[in-house]
């Protein structure tokens, strides 16, 4: 073919191309071809996307030192901080919102927040699309941003107007168990979600693109890189945990001291004044080049594999596997990937023939990096599949834990401390662990595993998976414990009254082994997301991290239906296990079925993980011909 060159392995090709046996002992990647014959469907080429940072403006920067880097990344942080804080003060306060305030009954108000949460992580997936494909990581903070304090203040001006809220007279907490309250009408609840889901249409194009538009602040070439990655990420989910501690604590307080409407109506403040430091960062922002729609691309991938399905890598007409020359890429902000030999069936999508001609449609014929791309994608996906029931735990304590505590006591020695305060626990447990991670965890753990950051990001998953299995598994055995003391000491129908000689920081190990749980498997999926994604793709591979914890959020309330469809009987009145009545219900019952479930999780996870084989030596450009001759020996 003119104008091809072969970049070959050491081992010499045949003089005939088509012999089938020759064909079976080598790997694929000694038939890549490099080709100007074809216009891509890219305009043409981009040399070293991956790696060339750019201004708002799209030009290359010409001296790095006067951007990106952690004064930069600061100015992220404090976005990331004010969204968590809104996130985690709407999951916690909603809840009790709609049952105090809206009078909805309790489970109906947890399973309408348990949507609203999962709508909000599962369609990060769109955010981090726009983001990837045409508006770039900035511009769709900047616009979701926005749309995220629309919401807010939306949901402000419900809790503060009583033309949106449902007559609060006559309505004291007995009134509220019997179900005699006033319910809101249908127009006001209408509202209330869709201010709502507003809040979580914001929130999916934000939590897919700031820690990988953080991330980008930092250069690829450094030396230092990997350690200010690691780093980086630690601090971000560090401003993660600040977030919901203020969630926990100030604006709890707020809301007990001034009102619902100055609750909500400070989350609105503190992200309109995140989005202003946001804005004041830049110029100091590394920005990378939307790379086209990435489902554009894997649609090509199957379509073009799908096409030459019957096509033979032992045929006569088998001319190699299509790339580009030299340095560019196909791909506008991506660098070329080598080629694998997984998912064979897709290295069709790049199977040159004779048949393909001078100029083949980009259906037809794709680049190696195109294939790559969609084998990486898939690779990817068992990973934070196998997070999802982390964050199913995590769904659980908001909502199970809060019934809990409200049987026990909170008093510390003075000082009693409100029942939608305690999930800080786990927030502050983060804290302290994040803050000790590099003087007491990663030397202590060096020793054990000889890893230069204590563990690798698969390890850290694989910690975090092992220790939300202790944290389940304690929670289920104190439960057990406090349903027999409630049962004994003649509590059993007083469900929110305290029993003053039970504690409520019992709870505190279940919070805090969970925080560490977090810790470990959250900051590790994210940064193991971030390096292997494709370049072009960062943010759609974050966002693998936030579809699962969606997928966290949807599958606690399916499971929560299934087990009171299971468990209850409405004839009988046989209280199901999660009774709105903690002391008739078994709670504790539900918490080892969490923990078996965490078991065979974890088991699938060890396997995922001992089958993935980490891409870093990939990373980067690839090299001239010579160079990759050498690579391949």
């Amino acid at each position: 073919m003119a104008g091809a060159t072969e970049i070959a392995s050491p081992e010499v090709l045949p003089d005939d191309i088509s012999s089938s046996d020759s064909l079976r002992r080598k790997k694929l990647g000694i038939y890549f071809i490099e080709s100007d014959d074809r216009r891509t469907a890219f305009s043409g080429g981009y040399v070293g996307g991956g790696s060339t940072p750019v201004n708002i403006h799209g030009k290359p920067i010409s001296i790095l030192s006067s951007t990106g880097g952690w004064i930069a990344a600061f100015f992220i942080f404090g976005n990331e901080m004010a969204e968590r804080m809104a996130y985690f003060g709407l999951s916690v306060n909603m809840v009790a919102f709609m049952f105090y305030v809206m009078h909805r009954p309790f489970s109906s108000s947890a399973n309408a927040v348990n949507i609203f949460l999962g709508i909000s992580q599962a369609s990060s997936v769109f955010g981090g699309f726009l983001a990837d494909a045409y508006l770039g990581r900035y511009w769709t903070i900047a616009i979701f941003a926005t749309i995220y304090l629309a919401g807010l203040t939306g949901i402000t001006l419900c809790a503060s107007m009583n033309f949106f809220l449902p007559n609060q007279e006559q309505c004291d907490q007995i009134a509220l168990l019997l179900g005699n309250c006033e319910p809101a009408k249908p127009w006001q609840m209408l509202y209330l979600y869709i201010v709502l889901y507003v809040t979580g249409f914001g929130a999916a194009g934000i939590r897919p693109c700031v820690s990988s538009f953080g991330a980008d602040q930092f250069d690829e070439r450094s030396r230092d890189y990997q350690s200010h990655l690691d780093r980086f990420f630690n601090f971000f989910y560090l401003s993660v945990t600040v977030g919901a501690i203020v969630a926990f604590t100030a604006v709890v307080y707020v809301q007990m001291k001034h009102g619902w409407g100055s609750a909500f109506g400070s989350l609105a403040i503190a992200m309109g004044l995140s989005n202003m430091v946001f804005f004041l960062g830049t110029p100091l922002y590394r920005h990378r080049l939307p790379g086209g729609s990435p489902l554009t691309r894997v649609a090509q991938v199957l379509v073009a594999a799908f096409r030459k399905r019957n096509a033979s890598f032992d045929s006569g007409d088998f001319v190699g596997l299509y790339e580009l020359p030299g340095k560019r890429s196909a791909i506008r902000g991506s660098s070329k990937i080598a080629h694998t030999d997984d998912f064979r069936c897709l290295d069709k999508a790049a199977l040159q023939l004779k048949e393909d001609g001078a100029d083949p449609s980009p259906w037809r014929l794709c680049t190696v990096t195109q294939v790559e791309e969609v084998k990486i994608l898939l690779k990817l996906v068992p990973v934070p599949l196998c997070t999802v029931m982390l964050n199913l735990i995590l769904t659980e304590y908001l909502t199970l834990s809060v019934q809990q505590v409200y049987t026990l006591n909170t008093h510390i020695g003075g000082l009693k401390l409100p029942v939608t305060c305690m999930p800080v626990f786990p927030g502050l447990s983060i804290f302290l662990l994040l803050s000790f991670y590099y003087s007491v965890f990663v030397p202590l753990s060096r020793r054990v595993t000889g890893h230069p950051h204590g563990a690798s990001q698969l390890q850290r998953v694989g910690i975090g998976l092992a220790v939300s299995i202790l944290s389940v598994a304690w929670a289920g055995g104190f439960e057990r414990y406090r349903r027999h003391y409630a049962v004994e000491h003649g509590y059993e129908a007083s469900f929110l009254t305290p029993m003053p000689d039970l504690s409520a920081y019992w709870l505190l190990i279940q919070y805090c082994l969970i925080g560490i749980a977090e810790v470990f498997c959250i900051v590790g999926l994210l940064e193991f997301l971030y390096e292997e994604a494709p370049d072009a793709m960062r943010s759609i591979g974050s966002a693998y991290a936030a579809v699962a914890g969606g997928l966290g959020c949807f599958a606690a309330t399916i499971l929560n239906s299934i087990v009171k469809s299971v468990t209850g009987n409405g004839e009988t009145r046989r209280p199901s296990w999660l009774s709105q009545n903690v002391n008739t219900g078994r709670f504790d019952y539900f918490y080892w079925l969490l923990t078996v479930l965490s078991v065979i999780n974890f088991a699938a996870f060890l396997y995922a993980a001992h089958c993935y084989q980490y891409r870093k030596k990939e990373r980067g450009e690839m090299r001239e011909p010579s160079s990759i001759q050498s690579s391949h020996g």
